[in-house]
């Protein structure tokens, strides 16, 4: 019944308001005619100083020889193959690195004598070069997708860990007393207070994330791989392809984005959401 008053009920916007709304629509709007512009542009010039002969193909590769490429791997019926590959290790890395670095994140922030023992060792881990791990990952989990995975994870889980840790500690401690003046519990204060405070530091770390998880999956691909973006950049750079190489530098930017954008979208659902 509240749903149906609500439809017929018709928003009675003011002139002022209209045109805000109106002024916001043509900057978005601008702000997309502007990115894509500036893609048609570079492409446009890649494409034009290979023809011109600036520089040359065989090095740089150009749109229409990555295109080219792309219908050849179609052809050949690997091209979604290495994309699945791949779109999986890292979807798989991602949701587990965000979710044991929330988890460990949370742990740290419940105790603190647990987060001063472990905090130094955190930061000496995100200081560690993840590929001087590659030798102990091989013979850990071998040469199959869990190895791709495993550092997948390792490269996001630190980053993911110290992005909510400091989003949770940096809770406002006056509210906290407040709360436990009222007599709530620690468990209170965090699903009350802690976690909805740390709401855009969580956006904030998915989107980093999202390039630390690609970081990783083709740094993993790079070691122990068959098959994947990562084994076509491998492969293309040895034997000289590197139409190949820019192909899968192209696909991974797409993908990448494809991603980012996606994250965007979760924050604008979780957002009207929370509104609501």
């Amino acid at each position: 019944m509240k749903k149906e008053i609500k439809k017929r009920i018709k928003p009675n916007f003011s002139e002022e308001h209209r045109q805000y709304l109106k002024h916001q629509r043509l900057k978005i709007a601008l702000i997309w005619g502007f990115r894509i512009g500036l893609l048609v542009l570079f492409l446009g010039f890649w494409e034009l100083s290979t023809v011109l002969g600036l520089v040359d193909p065989f090095i740089v590769s150009s749109p229409s020889r990555v295109c080219k490429t792309i219908g050849s791997l179609y052809n050949e019926g690997t091209l979604f193959y290495h994309i699945g590959v791949t779109l999986l290790e890292t979807i798989i890395g991602f949701i587990l690195a965000v979710v044991l670095g929330v988890l460990i994140a949370l742990a740290l922030w419940w105790s603190d004598t647990v987060r001063r023992v472990l905090e130094p060792y955190i930061v000496v881990m995100n200081a560690l070069p993840k590929i001087a791990l590659g030798p102990l990952i091989i013979i850990w989990f071998g040469t199959g997708n869990k190895a791709i995975i495993f550092m997948t994870v390792i490269v996001g889980l630190i980053v993911a860990v110290m992005h909510m840790l400091s989003a949770f500690i940096a809770t406002d401690k006056n509210k906290i007393l407040l709360l436990k003046s009222m007599g709530a519990t620690k468990l209170q204060i965090l699903r009350k207070l802690v976690i909805p405070s740390s709401f855009a530091s969580f956006i904030s770390m998915l989107k980093v994330n999202v390039g630390m998880a690609w970081i990783g999956s083709i740094m993993g691909e790079y070691i122990v791989s068959r098959a994947g973006l990562g084994y076509l950049l491998v492969y293309g750079g040895q034997v000289f392809k590197l139409d190949l190489v820019m192909t899968a530098i192209f696909i991974l930017c797409i993908l990448a984005a494809g991603m980012y954008f996606l994250v965007v979208l979760l924050e604008k659902v979780l957002v009207k959401n929370t509104e609501n």
